[in-house]
């Protein structure tokens, strides 16, 4: 049958109409919610293995990322074909795991035939079906209500509303889990290392910085017209003044030497000590970059020097250093 132009304002009708009973039937979840789910959540805090999730189909598609949600938050977990388990994946189910077996019917005959095997096992079931008195679901040892009211489809056929309440109470199922093992940003971080949060909380100014030995650096006794040359060759928009043992006393940025300018100094007969920025806002090797990011944005500078408990100088950090380590 040839394509035609749509009209449009039936088919915006039509997809407001979509997400309308997508959000109801979360929002019919959200209420019903009961004590099944804290049973499937104390299940699986109490077991020893892996979280396994199957389905077949759509719902399949919706166990994998419900699996890549769980792995990603703390709990171990990978997505097992249910088809693919009858001719050999099940050996990758022990006894210490958990398998959740999604179907919206609670009848594909694909799941079902893995069920005795995986008890079999000695692996605890949650079932999560639209469906309570459906055979997966009496054979469960912990029910999930995934149940709604219609599919968002015209023809109350394609898996739309059902499946997204299977992935919206997956998620709930994942973040429930999250927060009663006490998952934190920085664990997530490690789970996301290639990610633009693994950079932010996983990079530390040390791994950033400039070392003191590539960081310009003068006597406050300098003249500033000396201290200009170094300023200049530095490449950093900035010199420390530093004392003897390398320690900082100082700093002379750009913004220092209009100031001077304003002042109406003349930079060959003063020293770089009458006009420098004197004990300057530091920080740490060991401290995040993020944390180096936030201050220089607080403080509206562009260069922080590293330093160590005595303000020996270590170092140097830009926000060009960090804009190339894509921190910010």
């Amino acid at each position: 049958m040839p394509d035609s132009a749509p009209d449009s304002g039936h088919s915006l009708a039509l997809a407001r109409r979509v997400l309308h009973i997508e959000a109801s039937a979360i929002g019919a979840l959200a209420e019903r919610l009961d004590g099944s789910f804290i049973e499937a959540l104390r299940l699986i805090l109490a077991r020893n293995g892996r979280v396994i999730v199957t389905g077949i189909g759509k719902t399949g598609h919706i166990g994998r990322k419900l699996a890549a949600t769980l792995a990603s938050t703390g709990t171990p977990a990978y997505f097992v074909h249910a088809a693919e388990a009858a001719h050999g994946d099940l050996g990758m189910i022990a006894g210490d795991d958990v398998v959740i077996a999604i179907s919206n019917s609670g009848s594909s005959e694909e799941v079902l035939t893995i069920v005795p095997l995986v008890k079999r096992q000695g692996a605890k079931l949650i079932a999560m079906t639209g469906n309570r008195n459906s055979p997966l679901s009496r054979e469960a040892d912990v029910h999930l209500d995934a149940a709604v009211a219609e599919e968002a489809c015209p023809l109350n056929l394609a898996p739309t509303a059902s499946t997204t309440a299977a992935l919206a109470l997956g998620d709930a199922l994942a973040v429930a889990l999250l927060d009663a093992r006490g998952f934190g940003a920085e664990d997530f971080a490690r789970s996301h290392p290639g990610g633009s949060l693994g950079r932010r909380l996983l990079t530390h100014v040390r791994d950033v910085m400039r070392p003191s030995a590539a960081v310009p650096k003068v006597g406050p006794d300098t003249l500033l017209s000396e201290a200009l040359i170094k300023v200049t060759r530095g490449g950093m928009g900035m010199t420390a003044i530093t004392e003897a043992g390398d320690r900082v006393v100082g700093i002379f940025t750009d913004g220092d030497l209009r100031r001077t300018f304003e002042r109406g100094l003349d930079v060959r007969t003063v020293p770089v000590a009458d006009v420098m920025t004197r004990d300057p806002r530091t920080i740490a090797a060991d401290a995040l970059a993020v944390e180096a990011a936030t201050l220089m944005e607080e403080r509206r500078i562009s260069q922080l020097l590293v330093c160590g408990a005595d303000r020996r100088l270590e170092g140097a950090v830009t926000t060009l250093d960090l804009m190339r380590a894509k921190v910010i």
